[in-house]
């Protein structure tokens, strides 16, 4: 069986989950406390020399990091990473937009104000996230202005990469309401079957 170290507020250990949910498969949740440091441990970085979670043991001694690649090695074959190859070109482009271009603004405004719960240790930096975390959101509503979804008008791990942390940037301080094809975009991720929330283990 699948293993999964994970922490359950993480936006990035919930991609993962909400995907093996889809998917119906069975896995073992090990929760690491990251705020506790328990991803720094000798013993978590003979798994991850990088520390951080997710990460998927996919059998006995066999690790693979990173949210979005773990996102792809599961859909392999599913409906959620359709087959053609500029489909799953398109499909990396909004993973690769994620994670440099919202994750870092958006997911980490989150970390420091909802989970740390030091918004004003971190009002200068918080300032400094505020225009890029929103431009993002820009342009996944600009593209969602003539789609329901991101990649080839099907629901696919792009939608979920893009849903685990934008469902919940107004605990990072980053206001929705301007962004109507974002609501009723989440509203559809919400609506798909096997869908779970953040905190859940879908299991």
């Amino acid at each position: 069986m699948l293993k999964l170290y994970d922490f359950l507020d993480s936006g990035n250990g919930y991609k993962v989950r909400l995907l093996l949910a889809q998917l119906g498969i069975p896995y073992e949740l090990a929760e690491v406390d990251i705020l506790k440091g328990e991803s720094r441990t000798p013993e978590f970085l003979a798994m991850n020399p990088n520390g951080r979670i997710p990460l998927l043991e996919i059998e006995p001694g066999n690790y693979l990091a990173e949210s979005n690649a773990i996102l792809f090695h599961l859909a392999r074959g599913s409906a959620y990473l359709p087959e053609a190859p500029l489909t799953q070109a398109r499909i990396l482009q909004w993973l690769f937009f994620e994670q440099y271009s919202h994750e870092p603004y958006i997911a980490t405004s989150r970390f420091w104000i909802a989970l740390l719960g030091k918004a004003e240790e971190f009002r200068d930096e918080l300032a400094k996230k505020r225009a890029p975390g929103y431009a993002a959101l820009g342009v996944m509503d600009r593209h969602l202005a003539q789609r329901d979804w991101f990649v080839d008008g099907r629901y696919t791990i792009a939608d979920i990469a893009l849903y685990a942390y934008t469902h919940v940037a107004p605990e990072g301080g980053f206001e929705l309401t301007g962004f109507p094809h974002i609501l009723a975009w989440l509203a559809r991720v919400r609506a798909q079957p096997g869908h779970i929330g953040i905190t859940h283990h879908g299991d």
